[in-house]
């Protein structure tokens, strides 16, 4: 069954966050480390967290792996990632570890 990795980057008073540096290096460098790995990958910017309501997040990156080992294995490879982070915001990412039911 296929494992999955969604990485929440909350949006609070004076938190900011790069999108330009996220598209083009931060997703470029989990692509070349993790994607043998994963099945696929989505990355959301924020826009809004209901009518008149701001986002709750900047952005949320959902991650497909293969499986449990294939996730395993990936986060075995994670340090320059997670380095890599505070080069486009200074929110303290919360990650969410599941089993892709539907």
């Amino acid at each position: 069954m296929s494992a999955s990795l969604q990485v929440l980057y909350p949006a609070t008073d004076g938190t900011h966050f790069d999108y330009e540096y996220y598209i083009n290096t931060h997703l470029k460098m989990v692509g070349e480390i993790w994607g043998p790995h994963m099945k696929s990958a989505l990355a959301t910017k924020g826009l809004a967290g209901g009518p008149d309501t701001p986002p709750g997040f900047h952005a949320i990156a959902t991650l497909v792996f293969k499986d449990g080992d294939a996730m395993q294995e990936a986060m075995g490879k994670a340090a320059p990632l997670l380095d890599d982070i505070p080069k486009f915001t200074n929110t303290k990412p919360q990650m969410l570890v599941g089993e892709v039911i539907g």
